[in-house]
């Protein structure tokens, strides 16, 4: 084709700036312009640069508590996204998914590459704990939410199948991709934005975590092992488990919700290390702690295989129990790390390096939309 390509952009769900929101934002500076189609969409939550974009959300939007309940809406989305289709004029699709936004639908032949965070969880591996972080549906409503998973799981499986090539947020959502939908994907890690923090601090003698409080982050297990260590925690994030992990905590364990950046980053910078129970598809959290210099105590899954160097600039344990974490913090007092050494690793998933293989990515996959040395493309 002769002249430069209209691209169309496609995300889950905007309501807030999270690891996926930075993936969109980064498209957002390669494709100026292009219009955003979404489930549902809070503007006030999002960056000057994503709602500079138009953005065209589904009937979700409309619908009371729309854009605040969506997830109890989860049998609708198959139907809103139906509805809702990609821009008429568009030449490419770039969907960033952990959901199904991957089925919207696009003109026949028109190329559609989606950038998968995660198969949703909630359909393939864990929805008793997605059923649990919702809140409002009741008995029946989680009834009816089994009862019309296999349909979703269905769309979500036909929309994979429409997508002409995956690229995957780990290696360890490669697989995952494999499994759900029997599809090859190229990873290409997300961005992070590591220039926002300084490696030059002291470290204070108290761990870190920084995270949503729901089940599956596993911070019962944190709470667990340094009430058996004594050693003084500091837990940055509020979630609905919140009210029954601080019962869980004893005194050495501090609590301060959710905080603003300027927070995150000073206790980043002054932590000993950053502690990760969990199993993570990629783990921006865990890259920022390196960012700033400090170390990473981390379940041995995940991906925090991916970022997280052993005996480098952190250290794994084995088994999610608090026995093993406590006994990796111990042996971690045993040892020496390097802030530079943290940074240095961490440099590599700088958004630059991002925007750089996306392109590497597009020129090798769809050279007559994008050829060799295209920057950016504008509507």
């Amino acid at each position: 084709m002769s002249g430069t390509p209209r691209v169309a952009l496609a995300h889950h769900w905007l309501v807030g700036m999270r690891g996926g929101e930075k993936v969109l934002e980064q498209l957002c500076l390669l494709f100026p312009g292009a219009p955003i189609s979404t489930l549902v969409s809070n503007r006030s939550k999002l960056t000057e640069l994503i709602r500079s974009h138009p953005i065209r959300e589904s009937f979700l939007q409309r619908l009371p508590q729309g854009p605040r309940r969506y997830k109890s809406l989860l049998p609708l989305f198959p139907l809103a996204i139906g509805a809702l289709r990609a821009a008429p004029d568009a030449d490419f699709l770039f969907s960033t998914d952990a959901s199904v936004i991957k089925g919207l639908s696009v003109r026949p032949g028109v190329p559609h590459v989606c950038y998968c965070h995660s198969p949703p969880r909630y359909l393939w591996e864990l929805q008793d704990t997605y059923l649990r972080q919702t809140g409002g549906l009741g008995a029946l409503g989680r009834t009816v939410f089994r009862a019309v998973t296999p349909y979703v799981r269905s769309f979500d499986r036909a929309a994979s199948a429409r997508v002409t090539h995956f690229i995957a947020n780990s290696r360890f959502v490669q697989q995952r991709i494999q499994s759900a939908y029997g599809r090859p994907s190229e990873v290409i890690y997300p961005p992070v934005d590591v220039d926002s923090f300084q490696p030059d601090r002291p470290a204070e003698d108290f761990y870190l975590i920084v995270t949503e409080l729901v089940a599956y982050k596993r911070v019962d297990l944190a709470i667990d092992a340094f009430n058996r260590l004594g050693k003084r925690l500091v837990v940055l994030g509020d979630g609905p488990e919140g009210a029954s992990l601080r019962a869980r905590a004893k005194p050495n364990i501090e609590f301060l919700g959710r905080a603003p950046f300027e927070m995150l980053r000073d206790r980043f910078e002054r932590c000993r290390a950053f502690i990760y129970p969990q199993i993570e598809d990629f783990g921006i959290t865990a890259v920022e702690a390196q960012a700033a210099g400090r170390p990473v105590i981390a379940l041995r899954q995940g991906g925090a295989l991916e970022t997280v160097i052993d005996g480098k600039t952190g250290l794994f344990f084995d088994e999610q129990t608090p026995e093993s974490l406590a006994a990796c913090v111990e042996a971690f007092e045993q040892r020496s790390f390097s802030a530079a050494a943290c940074r240095e690793n961490a440099v590599r998933f700088r958004p630059e390096s991002f925007r750089d293989a996306i392109r590497q990515f597009l020129t090798a996959k769809f050279p007559a939309l994008f050829p060799a040395g295209w920057q950016t493309i504008a509507r």
